[in-house]
């Protein structure tokens, strides 16, 4: 039997395909600025580590002043207050995922650098097939992921050691969070990162499909 008890999962890139609506919300967003646009694709290494980092990360390096990085990030929250939804989606198998998980007795909880407004009305919007016993956003004040301090929080909350987690996120932000934290690092593959940058944060095991990690949970993983 695994040692796992729960299971603490970031949100974009992991459960959540949110590529398309975070491009567009924020290439409107630097068009009003007169700013150059970033391609789709470039996003998936923009965004991961909250608003005013994917602001700074997207405005050419001359106009990262901390006033430009405010006007940006809040254009983003306002222009994303309308656009969260138009054609972000849950992985596939996700939705099988997510009550299997549930059947085993496991704790499901979220962990996400999305101001914390946002990643609750998007899970109970999309999510809310499954009871979530802890989920969290970007709070003010609170240091937000690598730093463990979110992810040792819930723990602490649900009165379990933080290795009886495991970690599912897409970026080296969640390999590095789960590593600091004590808890089992898993890299989703089908997310915004790559096998390498997964394997070289401390993933201890990579998954191709949402549904590997139910074969994965009932034949050990996260052991000692």
């Amino acid at each position: 039997m695994s040692r796992i008890k729960a299971i603490l999962f970031d949100l974009d890139g992991t459960l959540l395909d949110t590529l398309d609506d975070l491009a567009t919300s924020m290439n409107i967003v630097l068009a009003r600025l007169g700013l150059p646009v970033h391609p789709r694709e470039h996003y998936r290494y923009f965004v991961g580590d909250g608003m005013e980092v994917l602001a700074r990360r997207v405005l050419p390096e001359a106009l990262r002043t901390p006033e430009m990085i405010r006007r940006c990030s809040e254009g983003m929250r306002d222009e994303y207050q309308g656009r969260w939804a138009v054609a972000s989606r849950p992985y596939d198998g996700i939705g099988d995922l997510l009550p299997a998980l549930s059947s085993r007795g496991l704790v499901l909880n979220i962990l996400s650098n999305k101001p914390d407004g946002f990643t609750r009305l998007m899970v109970d919007h999309f999510l809310a097939a499954v009871t979530w016993r802890q989920v969290r956003g970007a709070r003010p004040g609170v240091a937000q992921k690598p730093d463990p301090a979110g992810a040792l929080a819930i723990a602490g909350e649900l009165g379990l050691r933080p290795d009886q987690f495991l970690y599912l996120g897409d970026t080296n932000t969640d390999m590095m969070t789960a590593t600091a934290a004590g808890m089992f690092p898993v890299g989703a593959l089908w997310g915004f990162r790559t096998r390498e940058e997964l394997a070289q944060s401390g993933a201890k095991t990579l998954l191709s499909h949402p549904l590997d990690l139910l074969d994965a949970i009932d034949q050990g993983l996260g052991e000692n």
